[in-house]
């Protein structure tokens, strides 16, 4: 048995809590990440709102393992324009550069309440010349990292391909700029995919393994920059190469479904039940 765990990204199933946690309970997945529930992201949850959602995770005898955020996934002010060849996904967040710190507040205070030790940042959004921009973002994670470690919390900085910091390749860069106990990676193959790099083996032998807190799992294939995102495991990915891999490195944190694929006739939560099983086959 391995000893990896598996979840989801909630609303990947469904927004509605209720039906997404039944069917991850009904693979067996026993994680669960938040982003959005009902529709609204879980940065605006009020806390009535998000009493009621943990309660719906705990009673299908599931964890909150990580807080998806949507911090430092904005418009960086006085940078160079933004890489238009990337989607930039939302999940109904509207915050901007200005909200950023009562942003990353309110998110130790989630993390706090349900439980999750890991809140997932980002690096703003991709901009023309990432170079011009980096020391910027190292900036940002180490305010974001001493904040954490005042809360016993992780800040975990997901690669993410309409963001700076968006391959293997500048992950590792990152992570050696920003040496920080509470600053670990939310590795995510298929976002570097997108982004051009070989993510297994290539990307993944840049990453130290212990800086890695948290995966995130989906395939593609891609056309020019465009994902065509599909089952787990039929796309380019080698989730597979890739799972071994964390074995033989000794990761024991979870691994949790991203599905993004619209499933068949458009029905997602069939495609991230498809998805999620495969995951757990995958696994063992």
């Amino acid at each position: 048995m391995s000893a990896i765990q598996i979840g989801a990204i909630t609303d990947e199933f469904s927004t509605d809590i209720a039906v997404a946690v039944e069917a991850m309970r009904e693979i067996g997945m026993t994680g669960a990440e938040l982003r959005m529930v009902n529709g609204k992201n879980i940065m605006d949850l009020t806390d009535a709102e998000l009493d009621a959602a943990l309660a719906v995770v705990r009673g299908a005898g599931m964890s909150v393992v990580s807080i998806a955020s949507p911090l430092l996934k904005c418009t960086l002010p006085d940078a160079p324009p933004i890489d238009e060849r990337f989607q930039q996904d939302v999940f109904a967040a509207k915050h901007t550069f200005e909200d950023q710190a009562k942003l990353a507040e309110r998110a130790f205070e989630i993390a706090k309440r349900s439980g999750a030790k890991i809140v997932r940042v980002f690096s703003y959004w991709r901009v023309t010349e990432p170079s011009a921009v980096f020391e910027r973002v190292v900036d940002a994670l180490q305010e974001l990292s001493d904040r954490a470690a005042e809360h016993g919390l992780i800040i975990g900085i997901e690669n993410e391909h309409a963001c700076n910091i968006a391959t293997a390749q500048d992950t590792a860069r990152v992570l050696a700029a920003v040496d920080h106990e509470n600053l670990k990676v939310v590795w995510d193959p298929a976002n570097a995919y997108v982004s051009g790099e070989e993510p297994f083996p290539k990307g993944y032998q840049v990453l130290e393994a212990r800086r890695i807190a948290h995966l995130h799992a989906k395939d593609c294939t891609l056309t020019g920059h465009k994902p065509n995102w599909c089952p787990l495991g039929e796309g380019a990915i080698d989730w597979k190469g890739q799972f071994a891999a964390l074995k033989e490195d000794g990761y024991r944190g979870y691994v949790h479904l991203e599905t993004h694929w619209a499933g068949p006739g458009g029905n997602k939560l069939e495609g991230s039940t498809i998805c999620g099983r495969n995951l757990k086959k995958m696994l063992g």
